[in-house]
């Protein structure tokens, strides 16, 4: 259902591009944003497939680099076939798109043809908006995902406010031209990819969780810091690294403990809260740093380092609870 709606939105999109309708284009994306639950949905079924805790700890940090891979083609190739100079006359807007429609197509094809769903038992489901308000409010019944959902809220934050405005950052404070802003994003995707899918596993077979979360969330906002301190242009390149280690080391850590907090069956909620705090986090930091910004350049990264420090501080308050701690023992395989 979501990859479809995410197909159904870009063929509208398309369709918008050709005939220059502002509408049909506003359709097609708000139908994109209503069905993107495909990954939520995909996580939860990495963990309904995992045998064990060091299985599931494998398959949710692959998610993630998988996600870092996503982050690292998709601009590079959109931006490769939209640009004459690269693909001469085939280049266009629409082209990226078509190709977008071809994956998920794609992807559809092989869900239908090679992913088969453990036998849990289905019930119906309420697809009206007071459903999807009281999925969102049942956060609040469930003290521990309350708790997790605070931490990771703040957490993505820091890791978006230092994201979502490096581009921007590096041309005003180095003049980086388009192209070495796009050698910044791909550290960053490769570094989400090679972390997320081969230090996952490892770290959570040796060390508990908690700290690995407090390493991880330390390193986000050490990194912060030593980027916006570095009067050296090239060196940015390296100072995105730690970075991003800190985020492929939180993440799938905090989707681990999210999972182990609820039963089987609600696996696809516990990714859904985890996803909302993300758009939740996004949209906050998108509204405000783009204001700060221009008070001062280095605003966003500071309140990036501030929203880490506030999720390390809830860590150190909430975390001794020992229903959190038990969920964050060692995986083992």
């Amino acid at each position: 259902i979501c990859l479809a709606g995410a197909l159904i939105g870009y063929v509208l999109t398309v369709g918008a591009l050709l005939l220059e309708n502002y509408w049909l284009l506003v359709l097609g994306r708000a139908i994109s944003g209503f069905t993107t639950a495909d990954q939520p949905i995909a996580q939860a079924a990495l963990i309904d497939i995992s045998k064990d805790e060091h299985e599931k700890s494998k398959n949710l940090g692959m998610s993630v680099g998988a996600c870092g891979l996503g982050l690292l083609s998709g601009p590079l190739i959109s931006g490769f076939l939209s640009d004459a100079n690269m693909v001469g006359s085939f280049a266009s807007l629409e082209l990226p798109f078509y190709v977008a429609i071809g994956l998920i197509s794609f992807n559809i094809v092989l869900i239908l043809a090679f992913f088969h769903e453990p036998d849990f038992q289905k019930k119906k489901i309420d697809f009206g908006v007071s459903e999807v308000i009281l999925t969102l409010w049942k956060v609040r019944t469930h003290p521990i995902v309350l708790r997790l959902a605070l931490v990771i809220l703040f957490a993505l934050m820091g890791l978006n406010a230092f994201f979502f405005f490096t581009d921007t950052y590096l041309l005003a404070k180095f003049q980086f031209t388009t192209f070495q802003n796009s050698m910044a994003l791909v550290v960053f995707g490769v570094t989400t990819a090679l972390g997320g899918a081969y230090l996952t596993a490892p770290l959570h077979k040796r060390f508990r969780k908690i700290p690995i979360l407090y390493v991880s969330l330390s390193l986000i906002a050490i990194g912060i810091v030593a980027f916006v301190l570095n009067p050296v242009p090239w060196l940015s390149f390296a100072l995105i690294v730690p970075s991003t280690l800190g985020f492929a080391g939180m993440y799938p850590t905090m989707l681990s403990l999210f999972s182990s907090s609820v039963p089987p069956s609600e696996q696809g909620w516990a990714m859904g809260s985890v996803v909302a705090m993300y758009a939740l986090g996004s949209g906050v930091i998108t509204a405000l740093g783009g204001s700060i910004m221009t008070l001062n350049i280095d605003m966003p990264f500071i309140v990036g380092i501030g929203c880490c420090i506030i999720a390390l501080v809830f860590m150190a308050l909430w975390f001794q609870d020992p229903n959190i701690k038990r969920l964050g023992e060692k995986a083992e395989s």
